[in-house]
């Protein structure tokens, strides 16, 4: 059999298993927004696209769009972030509830704008992006609650996502909290990383930097590119100064177009080519893959396992327009190609 393939009847099996784990999601949410229309002329007030309105739609980004992905696959989440007390905030909420992801643990704050990332895409092309958000740090008050509520959860969960996206949520103080719980109970804890925070991130069970964030994280340049990401010495330096630096159990490295990059200590890195057919949109696909990793885990996959299957999954959801998520027939279709 192919080592960069699963069966479907390993996948179906793992699908099965994932509906009786559970997964805590705790980061900074966001409500994406985004405004269709088309274009057939340009303003005559300046050189821009004149968009003729179409529809609008609304769906959860950030730690919440990885709630999402993992409610997609029937498994049980609840997700832990600060939202404003505003209409996006509201939007946000019934949009989460709708695809049972449980709300508890979104704390709302007057001090807070609910980020808000408004998309114009015309033509199936984004035409430009307007960000509404709060980017300070959580006060000590709300990041209390937050880990407070988290810790009220842990005893019956299988891992932690943590889903940094520079908004403010994920702070030095809430992370060494959430690393000490998961490590006294013994959950697997993931986190998708943002550099420009210089966190320190020793002793996680999964951090899955893209290409850029690893040399941000490994402090190097990024000057010479490989096709072959094993051929890669830049890239291969770099994921060995994480592995030893960081210690983290799993490094998993999206590569765009290129796959994956699956390390761990003492191992060989295993490259896992991209199995997507056509890339419509590749928002939200980081999301995703951290997701689908994380719930394969919870399954009982092996590492490798896991890298495969969140592979699949972000195939899926890059050919696909906006933020979204892979559904179980959607996978094992995929594993059937």
């Amino acid at each position: 059999m192919n080592q960069n393939t699963l069966s479907p009847a390993r996948v179906r099996q793992l699908l099965t298993a994932a509906r009786k784990t559970r997964v805590l999601v705790i980061g900074d949410v966001m409500l994406d927004q985004f405004i269709w229309g088309s274009v057939a002329r340009i303003s005559p007030e300046a050189p821009v696209p004149v968009v003729d309105f179409q529809r609008e739609s609304f769906m959860p980004g950030g730690a919440a769009n990885v709630a999402r992905n993992l409610t997609a696959l029937n498994v049980p989440t609840e997700l832990f972030g600060a939202i404003g007390q505003d209409d996006a905030a509201k939007t946000l909420k019934l949009l989460l509830k709708a695809q049972h992801v449980g709300c508890g643990g979104l704390l709302a704050s007057s001090a807070r704008a609910t980020t808000r990332k408004t998309r114009i895409v015309a033509n199936q092309q984004q035409v430009v992006r307007i960000d509404r958000e709060t980017r300070s740090h959580l006060n000590d008050v709300l990041t209390t609650r937050l880990v407070t509520a988290l810790k009220a959860q842990l005893h019956r969960v299988d891992a932690v996502i943590v889903g940094d996206y520079g908004k403010g949520v994920v702070t030095q103080a809430l992370l060494n909290e959430v690393k000490v719980l998961c490590r006294d109970q013994g959950v697997w804890l993931s986190f998708d990383p943002k550099p420009v925070h210089h966190l320190n991130l020793a002793s996680l069970s999964l951090i899955t930097p893209n290409r850029k964030e690893t040399f941000e994280l490994a402090n190097l340049l990024d000057d010479t590119r490989n096709a072959n990401p094993l051929a890669d010495k830049n890239l291969m330096l770099a994921a060995e100064r994480l592995l030893n630096e960081l210690r983290p159990a799993v490094l998993l490295i999206t590569l765009g177009e290129l796959g994956m990059l699956l390390c761990q200590r003492g191992q060989k890195p295993f490259h896992i080519p991209t199995v997507a057919q056509e890339v419509f949109d590749v928002s939200g696909a980081g999301d995703t893959v951290i997701s689908t990793f994380t719930l394969a885990i919870a399954a009982g996959a092996s590492p490798i396992e896991a890298a495969i299957f969140s592979n699949h999954a972000a195939g899926i959801v890059v050919g696909k327009v906006g933020t979204a998520t892979p559904s179980p027939e959607e996978l094992l279709e995929s594993f059937r190609g």
